[in-house]
């Protein structure tokens, strides 16, 4: 009887040295993936920046993560070292990297062209594909026009057409946010600076101003539709709206 107690509490106490054991290896197992990543530093946006913001007065949004170097932006940084008398030069969004260009000197910024809002309009953000958008050809300062675009329902409620139409017009544009680009090909011998061909990468974040109906309508189409924009100076034409479906898109 002792002795099947003594094996009992044997058998419980390897049970539970067991479980350690294993605990503790699944626990190195992480630390062992992890190191195999190359984990580095990044400072990451945690709360919202404005553009313009002094980079002495952004610390306080901003937290030091590892994340495995392949996971690393190039230009990221670890550090706010060597970057004092800086701003921010566009609106940082919490979970972003620190980007090193993101950070200029504070008459870079006003270079850029920050327009003021016209009275009376207020400002709305949406992203777009360049091709989306002139290319990416668009600065602050330009006027788009701006088409929205559904799969259904938007002519008539019942039926199936696709239709579009440009629908806002001559829009202001505040701010241009854009993906970081590949490097571009080097000057020829002459100093010549040719045009640029190469397509553009990654996607961009426009600021409008727009009155409330017209910030109501961009919204509703970027979450349920498309947009597609054109560069509309004001003094374009403006022919009147035509919604664009199949039975008429050749007329």
């Amino acid at each position: 009887m002792k002795s099947r107690l003594l094996a009992g509490t044997a058998a419980v106490a390897l049970a539970l040295v067991g479980a350690l054991l294993i605990l503790f290896y699944a626990n190195g197992a992480d630390q062992r993936a992890l190191a195999s990543t190359e984990p580095v530093d990044v400072l990451v946006v945690k709360t919202a920046i404005p553009a313009g913001t002094p980079v002495n007065d952004m610390a306080a949004s901003l937290v030091v993560e590892k994340v495995p170097a392949a996971g690393k932006s190039d230009s990221a940084l670890s550090t706010l070292e060597g970057k004092a008398n800086t701003v921010s030069a566009v609106d940082l969004v919490p979970g972003e990297q620190l980007l090193n260009e993101r950070l200029v000197a504070p008459a870079d910024v006003k270079a850029q062209g920050a327009v003021e809002v016209p009275a009376g309009l207020q400002e709305v953000s949406f992203e777009v594909e360049p091709k989306r958008v002139v290319g990416g050809r668009i600065d602050v300062g330009d006027h788009v026009g701006i088409f929205l675009t559904f799969d259904a329902g938007a002519y008539k409620a019942k039926t199936d057409d696709p239709t579009t139409q440009m629908t806002v017009r001559k829009v202001l544009v505040t701010a241009v946010q854009r993906a970081p680009q590949a490097a571009s090909a080097e000057k020829p011998a002459d100093g010549s600076d040719p045009a640029d061909t190469t397509l553009p990468e990654g996607s961009l974040m426009l600021t409008v101003a727009v009155n409330d109906v017209d910030a109501g309508k961009i919204v509703f189409a970027s979450e349920f539709g498309r947009l597609w924009l054109t560069k509309e100076p004001l003094d374009a034409q403006d022919n009147g709206p035509r919604i664009e479906r199949k039975e008429v898109v050749y007329k």
